[in-house]
């Protein structure tokens, strides 16, 4: 691979999800509000206001120090579900990336470890209509390309594709965990919030590793 993920790039990309997540709040909780509580969006973006301002000063050594102080004020400040399962995903990526600059491959651990946080606290699978169905397909895209010798730009890019899919893939589901399973199959038709701002994640994650 010819560029290392280190603390000003995970600082960026921690960023330009703040930025996404200000900029489509309202929308995530449109959806929420369809099958859920009405409030994914509300509370990412205090979420992440508070992220901004716990990154705000401090030195970072390594871009895992970054995503950990990421993860910590995520489960401190955002409500509902979101604030535990984002704020472990985060973490348990940040405790994989030690270094001051890390390899695509080093990053790969860092999501997997990630998605095993996220699997681990949600108990959920592929198809049960979660923020796992963009999470899973990213991370899966992320390896194929960084096998394939692609560019950390390129692998980021077809992670974030990998996610917008299977956003869009939740649509036709029907829940089977969280809120949105209390509907049954009245929550088919709904494209699931929680993957939405997951997508959100992986495509900051390709701006800000863009050359």
């Amino acid at each position: 691979m010819d560029t290392l993920f280190d603390s000003d790039t995970a600082l960026t990309w921690v960023r330009a999800i703040a930025a996404a997540i200000e900029r489509d709040a309202d929308h995530l909780t449109q959806l929420d509000s369809a099958i859920g509580d009405a409030d994914h969006g509300i509370n990412m973006r205090r979420g992440f206001d508070a992220v901004l301002a716990a990154l705000d000063g401090p030195d970072f050594g390594t871009p895992g120090e970054v995503l950990v102080k990421t993860g910590t004020t995520l489960m401190s400040t955002v409500g509902g579900a979101a604030g535990p399962l984002y704020g472990s995903a985060f973490r348990a990526a940040g405790k994989q990336l030690t270094t001051p600059d890390v390899t695509a491959d080093r990053l790969l651990a860092g999501l997997r470890a990630g998605a095993e946080a996220l699997q681990r606290l949600g108990v959920a699978r592929p198809g049960d209509k979660t923020m796992i169905d963009a999470y899973l397909p990213a991370v899966d895209a992320f390896a194929k390309a960084t096998e394939g010798g692609s560019t950390l730009a390129e692998t980021a890019s077809a992670a974030a594709d990998a996610a917008e899919e299977g956003m869009h893939a939740t649509i036709p589901m029907i829940a089977r965990k969280g809120r949105a399973s209390y509907l049954g199959p009245r929550s088919e038709g709904h494209q699931d919030p929680g993957a939405t701002s997951m997508a959100l994640v992986f495509r900051a994650l390709a701006q800000a590793v863009r050359p």
